[in-house]
């Protein structure tokens, strides 16, 4: 480690009340406004929406990502939001992991699933990365899977030749919208139960 990783990570615990982080909280998407609204980006968008509630602004570039350190039910957390593109979601969430020297259970991935409706959620302790490509990246990168998750449904394809890409970079219809923000809150509603080692809570309460 250099010298000026040394004083990065001093600045960086001591950054909003200091102490060290012990939760890495990871939304997915795609970076640029082209991608606001569409359903890859299900997990920046709890991402910022539990930041707003939290009093932070997720304005640092760390880590390959856009990021912010909060204080979640009185445990010190980095909010992130990988800055690589979907794909190459693992090389930003596997740098903070490893400057914090966090094991992969503490971190909680939010990220969109095309297999649930609109407004559903299901909180998981584990898994594979079932398809998705940022998920993919993150186990293929950490050698684990044994990571909680949250999974915000964003719906299917209308029909099975639909193009999938096209698909999850859509944008919401209005109704659909409607049921995103209210998944996003309950999902925020997760994030709190689960760094108090809350997880079934979590799961009884809001998985559909």
């Amino acid at each position: 480690m250099s010298i000026f990783d040394i004083f990065d990570k001093i600045s960086s615990n001591s950054q909003s009340g200091g102490g060290k982080i012990e939760y890495v909280i990871a939304g997915l998407g795609n970076p640029g406004m082209q991608y606001e609204g569409t359903r890859h980006n299900a997990g920046f968008y709890t991402i910022d929406m539990l930041a707003e509630q939290l009093g932070v602004q997720i304005n640092r570039m760390k880590f390959k990502g856009m990021t912010a350190e909060a204080s979640i039910e009185g445990k010190r957390c980095l909010l992130l939001k990988p800055n690589t593109f979907m794909n190459l979601s693992g090389e930003s969430v596997v740098q903070a992991l490893e400057f914090y020297k966090l094991d992969a259970k503490n971190l909680i991935v939010i990220y969109d699933d095309i297999s649930l409706a609109p407004g559903k959620l299901r909180i998981r302790r584990k898994g594979s990365h079932g398809g998705h490509n940022g998920m993919r990246s993150i186990v293929d990168l950490t050698g684990r899977d044994d990571f909680p998750r949250i999974k915000i449904g964003v719906g299917g394809k209308p029909h099975p030749d639909y193009d999938l890409a096209k698909w999850v970079l859509g944008k919401f219809s209005k109704e659909d919208a409607e049921k995103i923000k209210i998944s996003a809150e309950n999902a925020c509603e997760c994030v709190k139960l689960m760094v108090q080692e809350k997880t079934d809570e979590a799961m009884n309460k809001y998985n559909s």
